[in-house]
């Protein structure tokens, strides 16, 4: 017997960041959009644990117990008494180190696979407690729709969306360390008072409403001049997107992956044309959201 989960990648419309907190952690206000880029994680029984990848930059992705899957079988295991002997298959196709939480997903993947393989029928949230302790955005991996997300980003409010919003995203040619991003900001922020994070009522009230005009003029993130200071070059891919017609264009969570909100999926197709001709991307993606949270897809 196998169990396959689809999880998506995710998008942050606003991401507010307070200043750092005693335990090395950032308060946020993080408002997560889930969008149709997925993984898919496939959990076989095995003799010992065992993690596999294909799909584009498949081997950039660690195949040892320090992958978020692999650490998410060990956790539900340890909380039911069981060893977490399987074999973890994860189908990539969200973006590599790209601000767009594969590594999460993978985790949430991971662990609503293991539970309904195992049947260990763990309430969903014991689940969303053991994804909190992976990582800050391994439960909205698992929830999926739209959330805000305060504290690390862990603690989770499900949002109301009233449309279809449609993105492009831009990979970069090379990838940016989310601990080295969050130093930046606290080096360019030295010696300022950084607000408490809250969340933009505009920006829940666009989302509430589905209008992409309002949504546009209310995204922002806090780490895009923290992740343009160490990758410079993302600039040129911002204009790029924004020359070619998309509403806005922000660089996705840490980076380095940038994403342009567009009208519709025709807008889509062109700036996404416009972007590869620019030269200043690796390659890109269209999807369209909310999309929904961790779910068997087969068994």
């Amino acid at each position: 017997m196998s169990v396959t989960v689809r999880v998506p990648a995710k998008v942050n419309v606003q991401l507010a960041v307070g200043a750092a907190r005693p335990d090395g952690f950032h308060s946020l206000a993080n408002v997560f959009l889930a969008v149709g880029l997925y993984d898919e994680i496939t959990v076989t029984p095995a003799d010992e644990l065992r993690v596999t990848c294909d799909g584009p930059d498949a081997d950039q992705v660690p195949l040892d117990r320090t992958n978020l899957a692999a650490r998410a079988a060990q956790a539900l295991a340890e909380r039911y008494g069981r060893s977490p002997d399987v074999h973890l298959h994860i189908a990539k196709d969200i973006p590599v180190a790209g601000g767009m939480a594969g590594g999460s997903a993978d985790g949430a993947g991971a662990l609503v696979a293991c539970d309904a393989l195992w049947q260990t029928g763990a309430p969903r949230d014991e689940l969303l407690e053991i994804c909190a302790e992976l990582g800050s955005d391994v439960p909205f991996s698992l929830v999926g729709g739209a959330a805000l997300g305060i504290g690390r980003g862990e603690q989770l409010t499900p949002l109301e969306v009233g449309g279809t919003f449609h993105w492009v995203f831009a990979m970069a040619r090379r990838g940016l360390s989310t601990p080295a991003v969050f130093r930046e900001f606290d080096r360019l922020g030295e010696g300022t008072d950084i607000p408490e994070p809250v969340a933009s009522g505009e920006l829940l009230a666009a989302l509430a409403k589905g209008d992409p005009d309002a949504l546009a003029a209310a995204v922002s993130n806090d780490l895009q001049p923290a992740a343009l200071s160490l990758f410079p070059e993302l600039a040129g891919t911002l204009a790029a997107g924004r020359a070619a017609g998309a509403l806005t264009a922000l660089v996705s969570g840490s980076g380095p992956t940038t994403a342009f909100l567009v009208r519709d999926p025709e807008s889509a197709a062109a700036v996404a044309q416009a972007l590869l001709a620019s030269g200043t991307c690796r390659t890109v993606r269209t999807a369209s959201g909310p999309a929904p949270g961790a779910t068997v897809a087969g068994r």
